[in-house]
């Protein structure tokens, strides 16, 4: 069987099964990760990809090859890997997941006790280069076991502590997990609260029979919304495969993009922590800064990337973290990011205001209207950033944590580039003013795509 490096990125494995990543790269990676990491004991869990099963086996068995005994969870999610990890006390954890890419590819997220990650700075560089040389230690003379342990219960309890399960109006919910692994979860969480759960697509399938699930990308977002206006639900949620995202959608359908659910949510954890660090990436960030400052809290700005995020929210203590992709960040889920939580705690919140999510939003949205993520294809990413800094930097206030931000007194603009594609990803907001942010985002992708 090929080997191949193509598939090790800034933070995770991914890439097309077979040609990319395989049994023999998985079986390799176990072997690597505890000759790394001294590991005893490692949780192994796939997400609902066709070649998951393979692959775990085959990861399992340079684990146990290596001295290292395998925790096998079977199919779950990203994050019930995180909680296993945790939750055991076990030496790391490995996800056999390639998130929200197509059908045809796999992958890896690795982390290490207490559920750090393992990114290109803390090992992925270290493992692939043992893979790929195959420079390993000899074999255990005494091989590891495997056990299947069954995480889900404690998992849901661990979620449910979150809430106020009495505090929850009946809800109607629609819950969209896309054929993707989070329908077992959904299906028992609801058993435990006052909501109607309206499922759409809820049978875990790798085949993916309605398309991959990845609802950030708009084509996707009917297949919640429509369901949302037909059934007359309070709120719609749609996953991505392996949950560590959640999107939401109001009671008319409407898709609320990630960033304003970061304030929302900031909001929450700040009125039962005060004074708490939440941690927000540099894309969009005036209503989280306002949100969080007026609670009494103190915002911390961070380079997007779950890696970046998780390692600053550790260092500053931080209660939460989020990013306008999505993702979400709890200090007492290890400081990972959860897609569970999100939709359980914004029910509580639509319970204690009782009010409609659109009119919860709609406030913060008119406040700082924003373009939502727009990406464009181009030939030298670089040069763009550096002839736009050169043209926008002197009049306004310039930020490189992530990309290149500038910022003026009623717009500000986020360009970054993508680390895997020829991409650019431009990111706009103004203060209140719908038709200045439609005026400046024409204007910065004309320039970009001229």
């Amino acid at each position: 069987m090929e080997l191949s490096s193509k598939g090790f990125g800034a933070y995770d494995i991914r890439g097309i099964y077979p040609e990319e990543v395989n049994e023999e790269l998985a079986y390799r990676v176990g072997r690597a990760f505890v000759q790394l990491f001294d590991a005893k004991k490692v949780a192994v869990g796939h997400d609902i990809r066709l070649s998951g099963p393979s692959i775990s086996e085959a990861l399992i068995r340079g684990l146990n090859e290596a001295g290292c005994d395998a925790v096998d969870i079977g199919q779950c999610g990203t994050e019930m890997i995180y909680f296993a990890t945790a939750h055991l006390k076990l030496d790391g954890g490995i996800m056999i997941t390639a998130s929200h890419n197509p059908k045809d590819y796999n992958g890896m997220k690795l982390v290490h006790r207490e559920a750090r990650p393992v990114s290109s700075d803390t090992g992925l560089k270290d493992i692939e280069k043992i893979v790929m040389e195959g420079s390993f230690e000899p074999a255990a003379k005494i091989p590891g076991s495997v056990e299947k342990v069954d995480v889900l219960d404690d998992y849901i309890e661990h979620l449910l502590s979150y809430i106020d399960v009495d505090k929850l109006t009946p809800l109607k919910v629609v819950a969209n997990t896309g054929n993707g692994a989070g329908g077992p979860v959904v299906e028992a969480l609801a058993k435990r609260l006052p909501i109607e759960v309206i499922p759409v697509y809820p049978e875990p399938d790798g085949n993916f029979p309605n398309g991959v699930p990845n609802p950030i990308l708009p084509d996707n977002r009917d297949a919640t919304a429509e369901v949302v206006k037909a059934q007359h639900a309070d709120i719609g949620v749609a996953w991505d495969g392996d949950f560590d995202r959640c999107f939401l959608f109001d009671e008319k359908g409407g898709f609320i993009e990630g960033y304003y659910m970061v304030g929302f949510l900031a909001q929450a954890f700040l009125k039962k922590n005060p004074g708490a660090k939440i941690i927000y990436d540099p894309r969009l960030t005036w209503n989280t800064i306002e949100i969080t400052e007026a609670m009494g809290g103190v915002p911390v700005m961070c380079k997007s990337g779950h890696a970046f995020i998780k390692d600053r929210m550790r260092r500053e203590n931080a209660v939460y973290g989020g990013e306008m992709s999505a993702h979400h960040y709890f200090r007492e889920f290890s400081y990972c990011d959860s897609g569970m939580l999100v939709w359980l705690l914004v029910m509580q919140l639509m319970s204690e205001a009782k009010k409609p999510l659109s009119e919860l939003m709609r406030e913060r949205m008119e406040k700082f209207p924003c373009s939502g993520e727009i990406n464009s294809h181009v030939e030298d990413a670089a040069a763009i950033l550096k002839r736009l800094e050169q043209e926008y930097g002197p009049k306004g206030e310039v930020n490189h944590v992530d990309g290149l931000s500038v910022e003026f007194d009623t717009w500000r603009f986020n360009l970054r580039m993508s680390n895997t594609e020829p991409v650019i990803r431009l990111n706009v907001e103004t203060k209140g003013d719908a038709a200045l942010l439609k005026e400046k985002t024409e204007e910065l992708l004309k320039k970009i795509r001229a």
